[in-house]
């Protein structure tokens, strides 16, 4: 018989959470390059990943009211900027 292999996902699937320095969260679960959180406030951020050249993964998410962040993640952790210049650093679980 012939089995058609799983390939594994280049995308991390799992937890992610962010915190700025407010100390507003975000958090949420990502499948393959899709990712989608909720802060506190109960509003829905969709996001992107995208694998680089280089094997970071960039990371774009829109907020409910129109505003972007987006940001990189090097393999230790995530750091997003959004509009108004906050940081939000986070990781993936």
């Amino acid at each position: 018989m012939i089995y058609r292999r799983r390939t594994r996902s280049r995308f991390p699937s799992g937890y992610y959470r962010f915190e700025n320095h407010l100390r507003r969260s975000v958090s949420g679960y990502g499948e393959g390059d899709f990712v989608r959180l909720r802060d506190e406030y109960g509003n829905l951020w969709h996001g992107q990943a995208q694998i680089q050249d280089d094997n970071s993964l960039r990371l774009v998410f829109r907020a409910p009211n129109g505003g972007l962040v987006s940001g990189i993640s090097d393999g230790y952790g995530i750091v997003l900027r959004d509009e108004a210049g906050s940081t939000w650093r986070g990781y993936i679980d």
